[in-house]
């Protein structure tokens, strides 16, 4: 670490060896370095001595004396109190909770020894200037937020992060990224984190309405302002007054309409359709789209002026494609809440099917994995999902991998092991033996020989096993 007088900084962390090791990391010329085990500890050194840079883990303790509220205390106690939190187990809340209430970062643990170095010299060589701008936060947290927005990836990290700040003023954000990854959850997340959370939140879908419609649908219209209106209706806008308002596909907005969106933006002030009365609102403004805007621009589909009111702050969510690691996480999620839904036996995958949604390229991104799991849920024979369980594809075809016939065995150990705990009368082995047996014989196109050599017996016990009847459960004796 490049060396930085007087510098004092605080870590905090349950456990002893992190905090040896993480002291060992950042030790510098004129650098302190403080540890606590408790965050209270820790407050109460920061109230006597400020520090430049405290480092916490996000669920160090318990209630009270967590990651999170430390850094409420902080900043309560210090508005310019500087903060890089981490944690092993985050979820999306802590993130995005971390980031709003002013968190320079929020690191995982398994990349602290390759970016915390890197990080607190970038928190330590701008900590004058960002203390001049930072803005205390108002503190108005929702009491709970359902995770939905679901992602360890490095990529959704960095998303959760910028959910965090821009939460914390009005200035209208740009939502791009595919059909199906998640564009509207992203809006909602950041109108709960907001200090717009306790007024109206209303989300459009501007291809859902049609072109005649979206004027009035947005900004209302009067009595007999046209064929069909047979009542004064309020618009989205005087609706969400104080609130968000989120407006999806922006990209096939009619013209005529971004020309009254645009005036809404810059004024603050609309007309109903009909009417001449000017109407105020105080509304912040989302918007998405999986079009290029720019591209929209220079071709004459989108208004120059409003592109860039919209565009002040942009989020882009990668594609699960680019995210991988985050598909296991999510099918898990989805299962749970099918689970959930079904009042049944908690449901779960097979290692080989969650293999199989990880290599699949998922071009309907989330929406697609999540109504696959429904549709594996609603088309299962147990409460075990396996590979062949699993419609991948736009037609909804089972995808069966591999022609692998050890995957294909496990997955039928797996379903017997679990429908023999619910008859444990059942004679398993015999049948075990006798189905595989088969699967291996049709797998080698019917040839007892290979059937033989795949199974490592003799041909003359594939023979028998062929021929065997069907194996009844036996009857307890009483």
């Amino acid at each position: 670490m490049a060396e930085t007088p007087d510098t004092h900084l605080i870590i905090i962390d349950s456990d002893p060896d992190f905090l040896s090791w993480a002291a060992g990391h950042l030790k510098a010329p004129g650098v302190t370095i403080v540890t606590f085990e408790r965050p209270e500890e820790g407050l109460a050194a920061y109230q006597k001595k400020r520090a430049d840079l405290v480092l916490a883990e996000i669920r160090a303790g318990t209630g009270p004396a967590s990651g999170i509220e430390l850094l409420k205390r902080l900043r309560q106690s210090d508005p310019h109190a500087m903060a890089i939190l981490f944690s092993g187990t985050a979820t999306t809340s802590h993130v995005i909770e971390a980031m709003r209430l002013g968190a320079y970062d929020v690191l995982p643990k398994e990349r602290l020894p390759y970016e915390l170095r890197s990080v607190v010299e970038s928190a330590l060589t701008g900590i004058e200037a960002r203390r001049q701008k930072r803005e205390q936060t108002a503190e108005v947290p929702p009491e709970s937020i359902q995770e939905t927005i679901i992602g360890r990836s490095p990529a959704m990290q960095e998303v959760f992060k910028l959910i965090g700040r821009v939460s914390r003023s009005d200035a209208p954000v740009m939502i791009t990224g595919e059909s199906g990854c998640g564009k509207e959850l992203v809006a909602g997340a950041i109108h709960k984190f907001s200090p717009r959370a306790q007024k109206e939140f209303a989300a459009i879908n501007i291809t859902a309405i049609p072109d005649n419609l979206i004027e009035s649908e947005l900004f209302g219209h009067e009595k007999g302002s046209f064929t069909g209106a047979v009542n004064q209706r309020i618009g989205r806008f005087e609706q969400c007054d104080g609130g968000t308002l989120f407006l999806d596909e922006i990209g096939d907005m009619p013209l005529a309409v971004q020309s009254k969106l645009l005036r809404v933006l810059q004024e603050g002030q609309y007309s109903r359709v009909g009417s001449n009365q000017t109407l105020k609102t105080d509304v912040r403004v989302l918007a998405a789209t999986n079009k290029n805007l720019e591209e929209e621009v220079s071709k004459g589909n989108f208004r120059e002026d409003l592109f860039y009111r919209l565009n002040v702050v942009r989020i882009h969510i990668p594609p699960l494609r680019e995210r991988r690691e985050d598909v296991r996480l999510l099918a898990e999620f989805f299962l749970q809440r099918q689970s959930a839904r079904r009042r049944g036996p908690v449901m779960r995958f097979t290692d080989d099917a969650l293999d199989i949604l990880e290599a699949y390229d998922w071009p309907g991104n989330v929406r697609e994995l999540e109504n696959t799991i429904q549709r594996a849920c609603a088309l299962c024979n147990s409460d075990v999902l396996l590979p062949s369980d699993i419609p991948l594809g736009s037609k909804g075809t089972r995808h069966h991998g591999p022609a692998s016939t050890v995957t294909r065995m496990r997955d039928a150990l797996t379903m017997l092991v679990n429908m023999a705990d619910k008859t444990p009368d059942i004679d398993l082995l015999p049948w075990v033996e006798r189905e595989l047996t088969r699967i291996a014989y049709r797998h080698c196109n019917e040839d007892e020989a290979k059937a033989s050599k795949l199974l490592g017996v003799p041909a003359n016990t594939v023979q028998s096993y062929l021929s065997a009847p069907a194996v009844k459960k036996t009857k307890k004796a009483s």
